[in-house]
Order: C-alpha cells, then structure tokens, then sequence
C-alpha cells in the first residue's frame, strides 16, 4: 500500500488575509445589505433549507451553507460620541460620583484630543478588511500566554441519550462521531442550512474553521493551522494516542456505526492492557494545557528531527477533524459532570496523577465520553463561537437520535439534506487510501519530556485545585413563565445574578454577557454590559423594605433597559469592540514606529503586534503586547501600561477603563433542550463564570470561581428565584381577572363563590400529613397553577437534588368554580501528515423544599 500523507495544518492568518483580497477585489458590483443576504439563501428550495420536512431529497443542491457570505452586511464602526456616551452610562452605576466625574473629563478630553485621530485611523485600517475587530479579536486569543484550560476553553454537557441501552461508553461515543461525520461532510459540501434570525441568514464563516483545526503556539503567540483535507480522528483513552480514518477524500464517512464502535472497543481493551500509573508517564495531552511560550518549547522539541517519529506523531494530532476522550470514570454530581468536562478530574494516587485531566488535548475541538455514556463538548474557542459550537452540538444530538429512528422506521427523516452512501454497501476499493484500523501513536519520550510532563502535570492539578463549581437545575419554572409574567427570560435571569451578587456582598460589581453580531460578514460578538442605573435600583429595591408591586415595577423597567441594550449590542451598536478597537489602533501605532508615526498621516495597519509585555497575573486572557485581557466569554478586559515616554489617551488611562473591565460576572446565556450544562472558567480571581440554559420549564446554571462560595451564590440565585415568583403570584393574585394568560377555568376559579359543603374536606399535602383548612379562606399558595411555564415534571436528577422531606406548605383553599371537584388538585412542589508513515503499531481487531437546609436570604 502507498504511504500514507497528512496535510500539515497551514496558517490561518494566510486564509485571513486571502479572504480580505477577495473580498476587495471583487468584481461583483453589488452592495452587501442584510436584503441581499436574504434573497441569495432564498434561492435554494425548500429541501435545502429545512432537510426535516422531506424525507428523501434525490436532488441536493450544494453551495447554501455559505450562499449569503458575498451578501452579507459589513460590520459598523459605530459612531464615537455615541460609544462614548454609551460607555459613561455603563460605568455610572458601578462608580462614586467623583469617580465618575474623572471619568467624564477624562472621556472629554478623549474626544478632544485622541479620540477623532484615532477613530479617522480605524476607518482607514478597516477599508478592504473583513470587518475592523476581527484580527485584533484574534491577536488578543492567540497572544493569550496563559494555559487555555481553564482560561478560554468552554463546555457543553450533552443530556443523556433517550434510549438507556445505548448509554454505555462505546454506543455512546461511536454514536456521536458517526453524527459529528456527517455535521462535517455537511459542512464540507455546503449543504448545512445556515442560521438564521427571523428569516435573515447570519455569517457561517466560522464553521470552515470548526474541524481539522489547531492552536499552535509559537515563540511570539499562537496560530491557528487547519488541515482543510482531514479525514481521520485521534482517540484518546487512558492518556493514550489512537487514530484511524473515517472519512474518504470525498468527505463521505467509510465506516458504520458499528465499524467505529468496534474500533472503539478495541482502542479501550488496549488502553486497558498498560496500568494507569504507566500511562501516565507518557500522557503528552497534559503539555497542551502549559504555558503557551513553555508548550511552544516542547513543540519545538518534539519538531527537532522533521519526520521523526515525534514530529510524525504530533501533525497526526493537529490535524484530526476532532479528538474523542474516552474516560474510565463516571461522574456523578452535576459540579463533578462540569469539572470533568471543563478541566478534567485530579485523581493522585501513589504520587501519579490518575485522572481524567491527562486525557485530553486542548488546543482541538474535543468530544468527551465518560464510561457511563454521558457525554461533553470541550472547544478551542479562538475561531469559534458558543453559538456556532451549539448548532454543531445540537445537531449532532438529534442525529443520533433520528439514526436510531430509521433503524425502526426506515422513513423516519433525516437532519441532513444528503448523506453518504451506506459505507456497508460500497466497494472497499472506492474508500481510497485509508486506515480504518486503529493505530496507537507511540511517543519517543526523551528526558526533556518526560521532566516537562512531570511538572505541566503538577501545574495543572494546582489549576484545577483553585477552581470550584457548582451547578442549579431549577425545575420549578422556566421561560415559559418568565414570558407569561412579561418579561424576556435572558434579562429576567440576568437581574436574579446582580441580586444574589448584592445579597452576598452588599455593592454592584461589572456584569458582562455577549450578544451575538454574525447578521455581518465575519461578526462574532459585542458585550452587553448588564449593570444599568434601572438594575442597579432594582437591587436596592428589592433588598429594601418595599412592597411587592414596587419591587416587581423596578424588576420590570430593569428588564427592559436590558432588553433595549441586547437590541442595540445585536446591532453591532455597543461600545465595547469600538473602544478596544481604538486602543489597539493606538498600541499598535506605539509599536511600530513611536508616538510621533501615531500622531502622522502615513499609517500602516498590517504589520502584528509586538509581544513584548510581561502578561498580568491572574490574567484570564491577554495580548502580551498590551496586557489586554480576553475572557473566556469574549469579554475584554484592558489594564493597559503604556510605555513611559508616551502619554495614554486620557480615555485608556482613567480608571473607568479598568473598572469596566474588570469583569466580576462574567455570563452567557447558550444552550438548547440538547444540553444539560454549559459553562466556563472565571475571567477574574475575584469573580464568578457563569454559564445558563434557559429552557421552557426550567433553569440550567454552572458557576465556577477560585473558591469564591459559588454554592453560596448558587443557593442565593435559587432562593432569589422563589422570592421573585413569590411576588409574581402576590400581583398575579390581585389582578387575575385582568390576566390574559390564565385558563378560562383559572379566572373562573378566581372569582368569589358562595360557601358550598362541597368546599369543606381535608387537604391532603406531600408530606403525608392533613389539615383541616378555614372554609373559603384565600391563602397563597406556593405551586406556580395559573402563572405558566411551571408545569414539566422535574427530572429524576432534579428529584435527586431537591428531596421533599423537609417541604412545608399554607393551608390554602380557594373557592371553587360550580361543577368542580370538592377537592382542589394535589400540589407536589418538588425542591429539586507526515511525509512518511509515522511508526505506528497497527491493532489487531478480536470480535424544594431544600429552603430549609439552606441559608435563609428571605426572612
């Protein structure tokens, strides 16, 4: 058989720069406009657009993943006072007044002096670009020193398969990548349908950088490679390297279902036959999560003889589509499920690190499968998107299910518009040159990579020791009821983080969420800054002694300014990206040619930033040069130290820019039905990472900190969450008959009857116990009937975590309707390549009521 070739990852700042060429010499005369994105997707038929309303589709047309890129609108460069105004207003709730008075005469003098300068600069460097952020957006990940782990990286917690026999490790997993294969042969023949907002297509831009994708450090910062070819996978199971192919050169899959879990048991059972404690020592993955300078070092070690085994080995890795980890544990709690999937456990045992965080690789997009089958999503989040990241997510977890549909019915729809031959019927001649039998890498460890793992190892178990976290799945209502009640359901959960924040620690701090911006060409994301003057009245009010309809007003107007600042974020219309935006204008122009080519007409924007500066400490993400910080959520966080000999715009130089972004909460709502849990790492050791699913009936929160009480702040947000329905159901109460959103049934129950014996009886509540309640005495009840959203029976893991021991509840007995039962209904509230072939050694294959217990916030 020939040699096998793999395409070494080539450079993605390459592509970028390809991109800004087409994009400026096109010959196309039309203008990008949000219209003309439309009109170019619609286009395509039906069967393209929505795959799940047709059956079969015999004739696929191609090309409408991407069909709206060339039409897509170009991202603004807002207007300067505007962003300014709009940054004055996000820092006058988290400031003094004389702080805040600095800050205005500081933004003052900006727009006097630097601001226009540097704005004309950025209109400037922006012509024939994909739009003004994107390569600063990528210099400040890419120059991040820091280990990604932690720091960058997010997750996904998939919910469990719906059929329990198929939630075992090895179904499991091959399950997940035959699905995740066909996401990709979709993407590679542009045959996915693109996202879309009410109808308007967004930019799919970043799914070409989704797959076959690494981060590769450098002695001056990362690059992104992509190996745009890939067509084989890389396992990891017990520390241990695993690679085969699954797809041919023309992106069709080549292996069944049961071909890749075959080769899954295979790789297990010779993971298995090296102890643990002995894998261990060869456990590379660990170097991934290093320093990226000191990583960059052993890269350059492993690099030192071009086609060594080594250098064999490690473009095998960086050039997989994606890697599966095989875990031997299984998790439990919802905290141990998040850690496993963000970090990994830390297990020592006999001075070895035996756990689950020596098996991963974090500079790849990476599919994570515990031995019980519960499955995680963990993605290098330079190129990509938790939005973009869900839909692969999402889909792959309604493939998996549908698969399993057609293997009972036939007919049952497909996901996709076409799929690959069935690889059982093809002529194997017809894969080309393939490996479908697993090889295990085997690594050359000389001494310095066996010392260095030894200590990357040791600084990742003290990473993982200095986070905690701790999960909410708060099954009593969701956003159906938020939206009965009024009120969007991301700002709703939004005022429940500042209020708890405030209960625990009595002051309002920086809250940052993204808003997605991909209605424009190559748009990510914008910041919403959630601290308002109406949030931060709120909380006061609410804390203070003040009586529902009060409270529920000030909830209300707050909700509202945060929707109107979501509105305006979506548009690309926030102050955040334009004021970085400016600064690395700024930084840049300081390190190419001094403060006096700043200040001249000769401007060059292309060259990269230096990489000099020392990065901050405790930094969540930074740009050596500048010591900007990146959070993991997008958020930007600039402690800017300019260099002595040249003054700092005074904007950039005030305090208010470190206030801003020093991110205390930094939060982000995504997530669908598909996920259990979606989280991330705090962007600040004084703060909190919080990532929310907001779903129908129920609330999903993982919130991470370096051991900042994050069960405490848990507890707070669900007891926050009870108080607020509390005084929902108060108003609600008084104003039923004029609520359009209760049953004709409820209004009817409502309203005052006369006293029937049918009325009289004994209440039979879930502790077991009876009362005897007052004839027609309106009581307030403490089920959520009437108010919505509150009807989907709790999880078994939600009765898990909320035992009904200890519940308590009012008499209550409202009158009742005529022709109703004598008894009203029982409440139970449920608390809750190488250019050769690398040496590889081929295997052989052998066939609520928790209030009580907790603190008590509302007396």
């Amino acid at each position: 058989m020939a040699v096998r070739t793999f395409t070494r990852p080539s450079s993605l700042n390459g592509t970028l720069a390809t991109s800004r060429l087409t994009m400026s010499t096109a010959e196309t005369p039309h203008v990008r406009s949000a219209a003309a994105a439309k009109e170019a997707t619609q286009a395509f038929p039906p069967e393209a657009k929505e795959p799940l309303a047709h059956d079969t589709n015999p004739n696929s047309k191609p090309g409408i993943t991407f069909a709206a890129e060339d039409n897509l609108p170009q991202l603004p460069i807002p207007d300067l006072e505007s962003s300014c105004n709009k940054y004055l207003s996000a820092l006058k709730p988290l400031q003094a007044p004389k702080e805040h008075n600095d800050t205005v005469m500081a933004v003052q003098d900006f727009l006097k002096s630097d601001g226009s300068a540097l704005q004309e600069k950025l209109k400037k460097y922006a012509s024939g670009k994909s739009n003004y952020i994107e390569q600063f957006w990528y210099d400040s990940y890419l120059n991040f020193d820091n280990p990604v782990v932690l720091n960058l990286n997010p997750f996904f917690l998939l919910e469990d398969d719906p059929t329990p026999a198929r939630n075992n490790q090895v179904t499991r997993a091959a399950s997940l990548v035959v699905s995740a294969l066909s996401f990709v042969r979709a993407v590679r023949r542009e045959e996915l349908p693109p996202d879309t907002i009410r109808g308007q297509p967004l930019c799919m831009y970043q799914y070409s950088r989704l797959f076959g994708t690494a981060r590769i450090p450098t002695e001056n910062g990362c690059q992104i490679g992509q190996d745009p070819t890939s067509k084989h996978i890389v396992v990891l199971c017990h520390g241990q390297f695993y690679w085969f192919d699954v797809l041919d050169d023309n992106s069709d899959l080549i292996m069944t279902e049961k071909d890749v879990a075959l080769n899954l048991s295979v790789i297990v059972e010779d993971a298995a036959e090296m102890p643990i404690h002995e894998a261990a020592k060869g456990a590379l993955g660990v170097l991934s999560t290093e320093n990226r300078k000191v990583w960059s070092g052993l890269r350059d070690v492993l690099h030192r003889e071009e086609g060594s085994n080594n250098s064999d080995c490690l473009h095998i890795v960086d050039s997989a589509l994606f890697i599966l980890c095989l875990d031997y544990t299984q998790p439990q709690s919802g905290s141990e499920l998040c850690m496993n999937m963000l970090c990994g456990s830390s297990k020592v045992e006999r001075g070895v690190q035996v756990g689950t965080c020596t098996n991963r690789w974090y500079d790849k997009l990476q599919i994570i499968v515990c031995k019980n089958g519960t499955a995680g999503i963990n993605f290098e989040h330079t190129g990509v998107d938790g939005h973009t990241v869900l839909r692969f997510a999402s889909d792959v977890y309604t493939d998996t299910i549908l698969r399993f549909a057609r293997t009972i019915n036939g007919n049952a729809p497909s996901l996709w518009t076409s799929s690959s031959p069935d690889p059982a019927k093809r002529d194997p001649d017809s894969f080309g040159d393939v490996q479908t039998t697993p090889h295990k890498l085997e690594w050359d460890m000389v001494p310095e990579l066996s010392t260095a793992l030894r200590f990357a190892e040791t600084r990742l178990a003290d990473l993982i020791q200095q986070n905690e976290f701790a999960t909410l799945d708060f099954p009593h209502y969701g956003k159906n009821f938020m939206t009965s009640m009024g009120f969007s359901p991301d700002a709703f959960v939004q005022m429940a983080f500042q209020a708890a924040y405030y209960g625990l620690y009595g002051r309002m701090e920086c809250v940052y969420e993204p808003a997605m911006t991909k209605i424009y060409y190559h748009g990510r994301t914008e910041a919403i800054r959630s601290v308002t003057e109406e949030s931060s009245e709120f909380v006061k009010t609410f804390w203070g002694e003040n009586p529902a309809v009060v409270k529920i007003e000030a909830l209300r107007k707050a909700c509202q300014k945060h929707t109107e600042n979501t509105k305006i974020c979506a548009k690309a219309q926030g102050f955040d990206r334009h004021l970085y935006a400016l600064y690395c204008i700024w930084q840049r122009a300081i390190d190419d040619d001094g403060a006096e080519y700043a200040h001249s007409d000769g401007w060059e924007s292309e060259r990269p930033s230096s990489p000099e500066a020392p990065e901050k400490v405790n930094s969540a993400v930074g740009s050596p040069g500048r010591t900007s910080v990146l959070s993991e959520k997008e958020s930007v966080s600039s402690s800017p130290h300019p260099p002595v000999q040249h003054a700092m715009p005074s904007l950039f130089a005030d305090a208010g820019w470190d206030k801003v972004n020093n991110t205390i909460l930094s939060t982000s709502n995504c997530g669908n039905p598909s996920l259990r849990q979606f989280g991330f790492g705090p962007t600040s050791g004084d703060g909190f990472g919080i990532g929310y699913i907001i779903k129908d009936g129920e609330i999903s929160i993982c919130a991470s900190s370096k051991h900042r009480q994050t069960s405490r702040f848990i507890d707070a947000l669900e007891s926050y969450f009870l108080e607020i329905r509390k005084l929902l159901r108060q108003l609600k109460r008084r104003g039923t008959s004029a609520d359009k959103t209760l049953s004709r049934a409820r209004e009817a129950e409502d309203r005052p009857k006369a006293a029937r014996l049918k009325s009289r009886g004994r209440i039979i509540v879930s502790d077991g116990k009876t009362q005897t309640p007052a004839t027609e005495s309106i009581a307030e009840s403490e089920d959520d009937e009437g108010l919505g959203g509150c009807r989907t029976p709790p999880s078994p893991l939600s009765l898990t975590l909320h035992a009904v021991a200890n519940t308590t509840f009012r008499s209550v007995l409202p009158p009742t309707p005529p022709q109703s039962p004598p008894f009203k209904p029982l409440t139970t509230v449920y608390a809750s390549s190488p250019r050769r072939r690398p040496p590889i050694r081929p295997i052989k294959t052998r066939k609520s009521a928790k209030a009580a217990a907790k603190m008590h916030l509302f007396s």
